[in-house]
């Protein structure tokens, strides 16, 4: 994807890429940070890239679809706030959003909600947006910003990619992307060609990530590096292995799984049948 408006954050913009050269963007995103992180920006990029009609790198920013998404004015891109400032998006508002989301695009393929502050939304308006995160049409993408996803339910959580931002440019993100980037080629390296002791010791690295969103967006960036190794040629057996269970982890540790328990998890089931 073509996301160079979006500064730093390299991490989320290689992921994004990598979807969509595989399996295609999701229809649903919580964009996480706080201020300045660039949660409007990409939110922006993202509904534009669904609906660009370019051939080549989306979003291209030159076909009708980007130049109405970039001047907020495609009737297929609606942006959802609170009643009035201050206020968290409210039920009833998720209940409009959810019939409006039954009527087809006016102009492109898919219709956008952008959701502002969905980690303040109240539990009974976060349950009606589950509902919708479910059974609504496959042409409809949501959105959802918050300053922190912990605020959302494990249930919404669940139905949703997670895409945490960092502001750009400081040198805690510079330290930080070269620490990601060591492990993450470490436990690579590990799941390629490691025997089991090998792999325990590298996955029980995964201890030294903070929180949830972190472990997360580090098993997605696993994910990339495991794809980019089998197109250079590694070894595809494993490779490809090791990817089923980076998907069958990202689950489990939804459901609270803890870091000892997904390190037993992932090396067994590396050696189980090689």
């Amino acid at each position: 994807m073509k996301l160079s408006a979006l500064r730093g954050n390299e991490r989320v913009k290689e992921q994004l890429s990598q979807q969509e050269r595989s399996r295609g963007l999701s229809h649903a995103y919580i964009i996480s940070g706080h201020e300045g992180a660039g949660k409007h920006v990409l939110a922006q990029l993202l509904a534009a890239g669904m609906l660009c009609v370019s051939q080549g790198e989306r979003p291209c920013g030159q076909c009708p679809h980007c130049l109405k998404v970039m001047k907020g004015i495609h009737p297929d891109v609606s942006t959802v706030t609170g009643p009035m400032e201050g206020k968290p998006i409210s039920v009833d508002q998720v209940r409009a959003l959810r019939s409006d989301a039954y009527v087809r695009p006016n102009e492109g393929e898919r219709k956008v909600y952008l959701l502002e502050e969905a980690d303040l939304m109240n539990a009974s308006a976060q349950n009606a947006m589950l509902k919708l995160l479910e059974e609504g049409p496959p042409y409809a993408a949501f959105l959802l910003m918050a300053d922190n996803a912990g605020g959302l339910l494990q249930t919404v959580r669940s139905r949703c990619e997670e895409l945490a931002l960092i502001p750009a440019g400081g040198a805690d993100e510079a330290e930080g992307s070269a620490e990601r980037l060591s492990l993450i080629k470490g436990l690579a390296g590990a799941l390629e060609r490691g025997g089991e002791l090998e792999l325990l010791e590298a996955a029980m690295s995964l201890d030294s990530k903070g929180s949830r969103e972190e472990l997360f967006a580090l098993l997605d960036d696993l994910e990339v590096e495991l794809g980019a190794r089998a197109a250079r040629g590694g070894n595809r057996r494993r490779l490809l292995k090791a990817a089923e269970l980076l998907r069958e982890l990202r689950g489990a540790a939804r459901l609270n799984v803890n870091v000892g328990q997904l390190s037993g998890w992932l090396c067994a089931g590396m050696f189980e049948n090689l």
